[in-house]
């Protein structure tokens, strides 16, 4: 082989050798910076990532304490609720603490006043043993000074002397009379306005029953034809004329006026009244006629509230309320004509205000108008006793006369003496068996309610509803139930009553306990 080949060959090698090298170091280097550069790149996500973490850390710290606050909000919220209650409810006790410290101090000042009659009679009874004490002297004297002095037999002297003794007896008695009557008039002032008011509470008055539809008589059949007209076209024109039904059915000379308005019934009847007796009936002439007697009625309504007000001597009453009371006189309660309860009411607030020392003027006008809001002219979502009270509000009426318009169903706090006064003649005029009218069945089953009610307590054998259902009589068994368990169920039933049930007036609740031994002779 040449030596220039083998020389260039080893000088090859030495170049693959030295290349070698050299790569491998400048690979090596190449390896650090990517190294470096990873560790640059995990040191940049590291700190993103730290980063990122404090910002999340940071977020959830600011909702926790948020969360946190509003849990504090909340529960604040709720202690202020508790504290209002607890607040309440001793404002509730001390009340009712006051309430009883009150009694307490009548009874103790009834007790001081018995005491004191006490003492009185039995310084009376020493008095009156003192006299008879000196009349027994006087009457041994003047008998002795008569037997001695006039000489008069033993059967003489005793009759002069009875009929002197008998004199002084009367004179005596007079006196005596006289004074207890005195102090009986003192004493029982009291007890005389209970009985009164006991009285008021009996007092009976006619009522005019409204029913939903009005007769209307004819002379003869033939008027039913006239009315009804061609195919009908004047029934049609009468009945959206007046808004109210024309029953015609083979009821002889009579037709029926149906509609739940009192007013649209009367405007109906009087404009057939004067179409009969006109004997012109066309749909023209009904729809004249029915605006006429419209007009005519709303005048004779303001003739009826004048009237009202004079015959109840209320004065000074603005003309709106006027009408209002003579409107009431076409509508009805439950069947009681509200003109007729309202002047009731009047009358009985009128006596018992009196009786009670009360202005009875005030107390009359209030009882006259308490439902003035049942006969509204536009319809309204208010109570009848809120509405009513703003509209004595607006035409200037006395402020105790609205407080007892809108306190006579308890929807208003009472602020005047003569609030409880309508709200007790308001119940006794409508409360009263006969004064409204209920529906059979409605009545049946409220009795049947009330006495199954009464039988679902423990220890109930029997239960009976008596006096229109006014007062429930309740049978426990008397060995299961003892006199403390009977007085207690009476009010838990009479409480379940007042939560469960409708009913008008009060409803007394009297449970007998009766134990029987019964034994057999052989």
């Amino acid at each position: 082989m040449d030596l220039s080949i083998i020389i260039t060959l080893i000088a090859a090698i030495v170049c693959l050798v030295i290349g070698l090298i050299l790569g491998k170091v400048l690979s090596s280097q190449s390896v650090k910076k990517e190294e470096e550069a990873a560790r640059e790149k995990a040191k940049a996500i590291l700190s993103e990532a730290k980063d990122k973490g404090e910002a999340l850390k940071k977020e959830k710290l600011l909702e926790a304490k948020e969360k946190f606050i509003q849990m504090k909000s909340d529960f604040e919220q709720q202690v202020q609720k508790k504290k209002e209650n607890i607040i309440k409810n001793e404002r509730a006790v001390k009340q009712k603490e006051q309430s009883f410290k009150d009694r307490t101090k009548n009874m103790d000042r009834k007790e001081a006043e018995l005491e004191s009659m006490k003492e009185n009679v039995t310084a009376q009874l020493d008095v009156l043993k003192k006299r008879k004490n000196d009349l027994e002297d006087e009457r041994r004297s003047i008998v002795s000074k008569l037997e001695t002095v006039a000489n008069l037999s033993a059967n003489e002297a005793k009759t002069e002397l009875l009929e002197t003794l008998t004199r002084e007896a009367e004179t005596e008695a007079s006196s005596k009379v006289k004074d207890i009557i005195e102090q009986a008039k003192l004493s029982a002032a009291k007890d005389a306005k209970k009985i009164v008011l006991e009285t008021i509470q009996r007092t009976a008055a006619e009522h005019a029953i409204e029913n939903c539809v009005s007769v209307f008589n004819l002379d003869s059949d033939d008027l039913k034809g006239k009315i009804i007209g061609r195919e009908g076209r004047n029934i049609r024109s009468l009945e959206a004329a007046t808004g109210v039904e024309i029953v015609v059915d083979d009821t002889p000379e009579a037709i029926l006026i149906s509609g739940f308005d009192p007013v649209r019934r009367e405007i109906a009847r009087l404009s057939l009244h004067r179409l009969v007796a006109d004997g012109r009936i066309h749909p023209a002439r009904i729809e004249e006629v029915v605006n006429k007697t419209a007009k005519d009625l709303e005048q004779e309504i303001m003739e009826i509230g004048e009237r009202t007000v004079i015959d109840l001597g209320v004065n000074g009453l603005h003309p709106a309320l006027i009408k209002m009371v003579g409107r009431m006189r076409f509508r009805s309660s439950y069947g009681q004509n509200l003109l007729q309860h309202s002047k009731e009411v009047a009358k009985l607030c009128s006596i018992m205000a009196a009786e009670l020392g009360l202005d009875a003027k005030k107390a009359k006008r209030a009882g006259l108008l308490h439902d003035i809001g049942k006969v509204a002219p536009e319809e309204t979502d208010l109570p009848h006793a809120i509405w009513g009270m703003q509209m004595a509000k607006k035409y200037n009426e006395n402020p105790e006369i609205c407080n007892a318009i809108g306190a006579h169903h308890d929807e208003v706090e009472m602020t005047s003496m003569i609030s409880p006064i309508v709200q007790a003649c308001d119940a006794i005029s409508g409360s009263r068996p006969g004064a409204r009218r209920e529906v059979t069945e409605s009545y049946v089953k409220r009795l049947k309610d009330m006495e199954a009610l009464a039988l679902d307590f423990e220890g109930v054998t029997k239960s009976f509803a008596i006096q229109a259902g006014r007062e429930l009589r309740v049978l426990v068994d008397a060995e299961s139930t003892d006199d403390k368990k009977a007085g207690q169920l009476s009010f838990d039933i009479s409480q379940k009553i007042e939560k469960e049930m409708q009913y008008p007036g009060q409803v007394k609740v009297t449970v007998i306990r009766e134990m029987r031994a019964v034994n057999f002779a052989k």
